[in-house]
């Protein structure tokens, strides 16, 4: 993909303040500023990424040549440029990382055109933040540098947790397990450090440890996550026990150290023939009524969207350096692109006034190169209002298509025993701006 003036200086405006600040840092790493400094090299990785640079050869040539985002053109042997990439430190990485994400949190305050789906509309009156956390294999190693071309193609390369905010679609945090083979158990003290009081987390099965989910209620932490199905389980107390919907408070563990007894919420749905059950600490129904629940956890999904992204679009399936820093350095960098990505993202649903989930992000990254070329031809030079654009939003498939309606979201604590009134479904707040946890 070539460079468009636009698009970098876009990546510009966002970057070089946070990387500027980073620079103290950078030298206090005993790293020399002579020709591949912290800049330099940011908009290095950033360029394998967003313009998808086959090789370190390759992005030499472009640097001699052309030059990429905020770097003049400079000339770099390939051995040093390769040398770099090895040994570059990735904390800075993570710390960049780390400090743009207000930035864009803020940004994405300032919007206020989009809606959110109604679950979660809902949810942010009873809790703070709504996180989603899952863990996931990194596949295989891939030779964009020398240093692989002896490692057998297909080997994996540890294991990513990460953690993301459902209501702005932003990491929030990420850490790496050099065991590809690792439960997502081994990231429990990191959630458990990092997420705070009045924060919902929707959890998968790989979190299915009740000493873990105890801790979380004993720091007023609240999750929802799936049941297994040999679970067993005490039932205390029946809220509703519909033709399709039962309610009622279970105890679950066996009461070892290990496995102490919790008291959660059963929530099952009848679909088709099957049913559906779900876990949720949070016991009382009139705070997260059980239709609300069974749709916040169909939104875990988004982190499955969130990497398959990374990873099939933006290639971190295929690693650049067998070393573990070098793939930390990947992982925070291809991490900080997709944020920047999202941004975008949201950017353009808040422009057409759709939500989010409606804006495909794979289409709105392969959509640059479609607007270089508008750009070049003096018909684009907003990011935002292109792919806003109608006539660009059929052509390119930025907004999904929309399936069959979804019925209305049912708010009413004991459905079975509030049909008919008026707090039985969800009812939209008067138009106003958004106001969360993110604006305090």
């Amino acid at each position: 993909m070539v460079e468009d003036r636009v698009i970098a200086e876009h990546l510009t405006a966002l970057l070089t303040p946070v990387i500027t600040s980073q620079s103290g840092f950078f030298r206090e790493l005993g790293l020399r500023d002579r020709i591949l400094t912290l800049p330099l090299m940011v908009a290095a990785v950033l360029t394998l990424l967003w313009r998808d640079v086959p090789g370190v050869s390759e992005l030499g040539r472009l640097l001699e040549t052309e030059g990429f985002l905020w770097c003049n053109p400079t000339k770099v042997s390939q051995q040093a440029l390769s040398q770099r990439f090895l040994t570059f430190p990735a904390v800075l990485f993570e710390r960049i990382f780390h400090e743009i994400l207000p930035r864009l949190k803020a940004r994405w305050s300032a919007r206020h055109n989009r809606p959110l789906p109604e679950s979660v509309q809902f949810t942010l009156s009873k809790f703070e933040n709504i996180w989603v956390a899952d863990g996931s294999t990194l596949e295989a190693l891939f030779c964009k540098l020398k240093s692989l071309e002896e490692v057998k193609t297909g080997t994996l390369a540890g294991k990513m947790g990460v953690a993301i905010d459902l209501v702005t679609r932003l990491p929030m945090a990420i850490w790496f397990a050099e065991n590809p083979r690792a439960s997502d158990t081994r990231f429990e003290d990191n959630l458990l450090e990092l997420v705070s009081a009045k924060t919902l987390l929707l959890l998968d099965r790989g979190f299915y440890h009740f000493l873990f989910w105890q801790q979380l209620i004993d720091k007023e932490i609240h999750f929802i996550t799936r049941r297994k199905i040999n679970a067993a389980i005490q039932y205390q107390q029946v809220f509703t026990n519909g033709y399709d919907l039962r309610d009622r408070l279970v105890k679950i563990g066996s009461g070892t150290k290990k496995t102490p007894i919790v008291t959660l919420r059963l929530i099952e749905v009848r679909v088709g023939t099957v049913w559906r059950s779900y876990l949720t600490s949070v016991l009382e129904p009139e705070i997260l009524p059980p239709y609300v629940v069974i749709d916040l956890y169909q939104k875990r999904w988004r982190i499955e969207d969130a990497f398959n992204t990374v990873k099939r679009l933006l290639g971190l399936s295929y690693l650049w350096t067998g070393s573990i820093n070098g793939i930390k350095l990947q992982i925070w960098a291809t991490w900080l692109f997709y944020a920047v990505l999202v941004d975008l993202g949201d950017a353009v649903a808040d422009e057409i006034s759709l939500p989010l989930d409606r804006i495909s992000l794979e289409m709105i990254y392969r959509g640059l190169y479609y607007f270089h070329g508008a750009s070049c031809r003096g018909e684009a030079s907003d990011l935002v209002k292109y792919f806003a654009n109608p006539d660009i939003q059929k052509c390119l498939g930025i907004v999904k298509r929309k399936r069959k309606p979804k019925p209305k979201l049912i708010v009413a604590p004991f459905p079975d025993k509030q049909r008919g009134s008026d707090q039985f479904f969800f009812q939209f707040p008067p138009k106003s701006p958004l106001i969360t946890s993110l604006q305090a």
